[in-house]
């Protein structure tokens, strides 16, 4: 049960990739094998660490943060980035983690490992804290353009991804538009709901942004452009509610005594939206564990993605889609016109 890691994908690798790739380590038990250059990572590592099962495996080339995905692909095929993936394309990891440029880990990923039967793209899966647990919001920034058919196969993804990580049998699923009626949205979303209202998924029609957080859908589904801007804003507003309760707490001694008496439930409430404790969003729609972590992501994320990563193999999740996949026989199941 080895995860593989990208070492030198983020703004703070090795370093912090290094650091959390440990702390998983130690504390969960799980081999890792970092893949980067072998110079840039030893200085961070200690005969005291006492890890068991950590590896090393040296990649000279890296893939920028902005660097052309497809030109990166072309070029690069030493890089920590493919290594990595052919790790798990072998066998020889059950899960690929990083950091690094999305677009990158998206192509690298698709070509390397190729997609599920049934898919045409491969789309990002974040879960979002709502009122009673959270939202599994699909597509969040690996399809900024997408047809209808696409989104029914996130919707697909997405409502067995949803059985498996929120333990729901028959989860609700919902389109993201800018209103609940059936008409309202743009082509893209109405000619989707037409297509899942059609199928035998728990589909319950258009939901706005804030239905996320309300917990009114179990799986969001929505093209990457719009899913990576509910994810930034939700981000943002996790920080500014940080921030600003930070600020209120110490602006006076009567706040301070307060936030003492009630530490506990603002720990809580603040792990909740911290992205950290998540670590990463799991690539769905391709044939192996494939994580991607925020740029800015620290050791602490860069540890629970891997904890994710390590449990998302353990459960079989993409030999569970491919196997849905398989059983669903779309044409005959939903009688469909997939043209579109």
């Amino acid at each position: 049960m080895r995860i593989a890691v990208d070492a030198m994908g983020g703004d703070y690798a090795p370093q912090e990739i290094v650091l959390g790739s440990i702390m998983a380590n130690k504390k969960y038990g799980i081999p890792v094998t970092l893949v980067g250059r072998a110079e840039n990572i030893y200085p961070y590592l200690s005969s005291e660490n006492n890890l068991k099962g950590f590896q090393i495996m040296d990649a000279p080339e890296v893939v920028g943060m902005a660097e052309s995905p497809t030109e990166a692909f072309k070029n690069k095929k030493k890089s920590s980035l493919k290594i990595a993936l052919e790790l798990v394309k072998e066998r020889e990891a059950l899960s690929m983690v990083s950091a690094g440029n999305s677009g990158a880990v998206l192509t690298f990923a698709a070509m390397t490992l190729g997609l599920i039967k049934g898919i045409d793209r491969p789309a990002l899966a974040a879960p979002l804290p709502n009122l009673q647990n959270f939202t599994i919001v699909i597509d969040v920034g690996a399809n900024v353009d997408c047809k209808p058919k696409n989104l029914f196969q996130f919707a697909i993804m997405g409502h067995y991804y949803a059985q498996l990580l929120l333990k729901i049998k028959n989860p609700k699923i919902g389109i993201v538009s800018i209103g609940e009626e059936e008409g309202k949205g743009n082509l893209l979303v109405k000619e989707t709901h037409n297509l899942l209202k059609k199928s035998n998924l728990n589909f319950i029609g258009n939901v706005e942004g804030r239905d996320i957080f309300l917990g009114k859908c179990d799986v969001a589904i929505c093209d990457g452009f719009v899913g990576n801007v509910i994810l930034k804003t939700a981000e943002g507003v996790g920080e500014l509610i940080a921030i600003s309760l930070k600020k209120e707490i110490t602006s006076s001694l009567k706040a301070s005594f307060g936030f003492l008496l009630s530490k506990g439930a603002f720990k809580n409430f603040y792990k909740k939206i911290d992205y950290s404790e998540y670590g990463g969003a799991p690539l769905l729609g391709v044939k192996g564990g494939c994580f991607i972590c925020h740029g800015r992501s620290k050791a602490k994320a860069i540890c629970n993605a891997i904890k994710v990563a390590y449990h998302f193999a353990e459960e079989k999740i993409v030999e569970k889609i491919q196997e849905h996949m398989k059983e669903f026989s779309i044409l005959e199941r939903f009688h469909l016109d997939w043209r579109n």
